[in-house]
């Protein structure tokens, strides 16, 4: 099943081919220089991407807990939203989830190598409802220091403090890879 799944997704992200550079035409989106960047500017249908791969299609996108994607209106392709304009790779879901269901225009960067990967992803940088004033994609910080007020005067960025990744840690370590892994690896590091 699960094969079966993947080998859907990259149907569905790879096909139809869409030329380099053929949706750059008025992007205003700024170069982060990554491998196989290019602009891109279209208008699309935010949708959750395990509904459009599965058929399992809550109402509300997931509220927040399923990757979205973007189905573009000029050729039907899924377009997988991976990162907002910050400096994170975090973010795509917060943007997008307002517009679950909707048409947006989003402006940003496709980025990914044909070689390397089966599709690009993108990064929104800004979006509008169509007609609508463009809105910068810088949304996730702020949403999660209104989700944690609790954690405003701890000193560190949000990934320090979160609980989750703390949680994380605390039950894989540091490196992932279990709590024994990690004092072995700092032993290493500091013997003298």
């Amino acid at each position: 099943m699960k094969q079966m799944l993947m080998a859907a997704a990259l149907v569905v992200l790879a096909s139809p081919a869409v030329a380099a550079g053929e949706f750059a035409q008025g992007s205003e989106a700024r170069s982060w220089g990554l491998l196989g960047e290019e602009k891109a500017r279209f208008e699309a249908v935010v949708v959750d991407v395990l509904c459009e791969l599965t058929g399992d299609c809550p109402a509300d996108c997931g509220g927040g807990g399923r990757y979205l994607g973007l189905r573009r209106a000029a050729d039907g392709a899924l377009v997988l939203a991976n990162k907002n304009l910050q400096a994170v790779f975090t973010g795509a879901v917060e943007e997008l989830l307002p517009y679950c269901g909707k048409t947006v225009e989003v402006d940003g960067l496709l980025v990914g190598e044909p070689e390397m990967t089966p599709a690009k992803v993108y990064q929104v940088q800004r979006l509008r409802e169509p007609g609508g004033e463009w809105l910068k994609a810088d949304r996730w910080t702020r949403t999660w220091d209104e989700a944690h007020p609790d954690l405003a005067g701890v000193e560190g960025r949000w990934y320090r403090k979160d609980p989750r990744v703390m949680g994380e840690i605390e039950a894989e370590g540091y490196l992932g890879l279990g709590l024994a892994t990690d004092a072995e690896f700092i032993d290493y590091l500091f013997e003298e």
